[in-house]
């Protein structure tokens, strides 16, 4: 099945459900329609064999998605903060093609002087010729869908494939077909160039659900906008829901009764504030979604049920499980393999692959795959339930004395100190023993922090050899824009 197939279909559900936002001046699903085949005409008459979309969240990002897959081209998200050089060579990449970016983007990089703003996209779109035949390119399940880009935060970014086949399975195997209410409403506040933006646009209008876009997060905006929009599903990552929390601070439960599912996730977070979080969403369903962008999105999902138990227990293995992604979703294998590639026990930690009709595990000229598992580069655990662990990034495992150290675990065990607002732990040099511990904290405002009562806090929880040597305080630590740490970013400020 491809993209194109499953915007019929939901036209076919219900022509004047609105699916992308506000009720009362929103596209329908047949404006949507007809809006992506018009989009689709103009790529076809451009000549483009690719569409570039450089901006932030809008309606504008679905009709091109779904335009690009009518003209059976593949889209291609980029990071419009990636600095101008970087981004004119990744448009130069994917030439020729129809690029949509904002006017700051436009200003600051070299791009074709075709390019249209996503206003004037929409704008270009609105109206013209419907013959149902026109800019319908001939497309297979097994075309590339999409291209989205790794950041780039240590090397040149690299392309992953995406093709029909893998975001479709994705979605027949999470969604049900025109499941949502008339009244859903789902917040995206995620960026486009993010493999959840993209997942959020086909899901919601696969299911009928409407979707509302926040262009810039604040934790009042998202608030407000939950409120006044009646959303009743959403998506954050784990800096946006900390900082929601932070904003709350002193309330007793947030005000907002439309709202039933809370989904979170491409970063770990931090458990007391999932904990303070179902304290002030008390009615509102909590799911941890864990995915890769090689993967089409979620794989392993934390569901309402797994936190309502946690949250009704007292028995510690359970309530540890706050801290998991959850289980596999369906169609899904996981397996944890050691280093030399045996697959491991419940609760011994190695690197986790992944196996599955929507994995695509392929980047532009290399596929990354072994008999069609992938491997993620997550060092992980399992436990016998089946309940999944992600300790980090391989890469970022601290090697002490010839002891794997996972940064996950003592980051843990460093934000349950009641003045730690956000921490990074990372390994440095050291010639005795390969590599120290060193720990860069934010105090929480109006906290003055105690490197030493940190130290022991630390040392008191975890053994002596994981407690930090280094213990460093900083006002903001280094994110991208979905909350990932740039870890080796630090260490390369600490290092020299």
């Amino acid at each position: 099945m491809e993209l194109g197939l499953l915007l019929e279909m939901a036209v076919s559900a219900d022509t004047d459900r609105v699916l992308v936002g506000r009720h009362e001046d929103g596209l329908t699903a047949a404006d949507l329609y007809r809006r992506a085949r018009r989009g689709s005409r103009l790529i076809s008459q451009a000549g483009a064999t690719h569409v570039v979309f450089i901006a932030a969240n809008g309606p504008a990002f679905p009709v091109a998605l779904f335009a690009a897959a009518i003209a059976g081209v593949p889209m291609v998200p980029l990071n419009y903060r990636l600095p101008p050089e970087q981004l004119a060579r990744l448009v130069e990449q994917n030439a020729p093609a129809m690029v949509i970016a904002d006017e700051l983007v436009s200003a600051a990089v070299r791009l074709p002087a075709a390019t249209v703003t996503p206003h004037a996209w929409l704008a270009s779109v609105a109206d013209g010729n419907d013959d149902p035949g026109a800019g319908m390119g001939t497309v297979d399940a097994d075309d590339v869908a999409l291209l989205l880009y790794t950041s780039g935060t240590t090397a040149e970014p690299k392309a992953a494939v995406l093709r029909h086949r893998n975001l479709s399975a994705y979605v027949l195997s999470t969604v049900e077909f025109a499941s949502a209410g008339n009244a859903e409403a789902t917040l995206v506040s995620v960026p486009p160039y993010h493999i959840a933006g993209v997942a959020n646009a086909v899901t919601n209008v696969y299911a009928g659900r409407r979707i509302v876009y926040l262009e810039a997060f604040t934790p009042q905006d998202w608030l407000r906008t939950v409120r006044d929009e009646s959303i009743t599903h959403a998506l954050v990552v784990p800096t946006m829901l900390a900082r929601i929390v932070e904003h709350l601070e002193g309330a007793d439960r947030a005000d907002t009764p439309s709202l039933r599912s809370l989904a979170y996730g491409g970063a770990p977070m931090p458990r007391r504030v999932i904990e303070r979080a179902l304290e002030l969403f008390p009615d509102t369903g909590f799911v941890n979604a864990y995915g890769l962008t090689e993967t089409s999105s979620t794989i392993a999902l934390l569901s309402p049920e797994d936190h309502r138990a946690v949250a009704a227990s007292q028995d510690e293995t359970v309530r540890s499980r706050l801290s998991s992604v959850g289980r596999a979703i369906p169609g899904i294998e996981l397996q944890i393999r050691s280093d030399d590639g045996e697959p491991c026990q419940p609760g011994t930690a190695g690197q986790l692959w992944v196996r599955g009709e929507q994995v695509a595990g392929e980047y532009r000229g290399q596929t990354d795959t072994t008999d069609s598992w992938f491997c993620t580069r997550d060092q992980a655990r399992l436990d016998a339930d089946g309940f999944l662990f992600i300790d980090g990034r391989v890469d970022d495992t601290i090697i002490r004395g010839g002891e794997n150290i996972a940064p996950a675990e003592i980051e843990e065990v460093l934000l349950q100190h009641p003045q730690v607002a956000d921490v990074v732990v990372v390994g440095l040099p050291d010639e005795e023993w390969g590599q120290k511990i060193a720990a860069v904290i934010v105090a929480r405002p109006g906290c003055q922090l105690a490197m030493d009562d940190v130290q022991a806090w630390a040392r008191d929880k975890l053994r002596s050899s994981k407690t930090p040597q280094v213990l460093l305080q900083v006002d903001e630590l280094p994110r991208t824009d979905t909350g990932k740490l740039l870890r080796r970013q630090i260490v390369a400020e600490l290092v020299n």
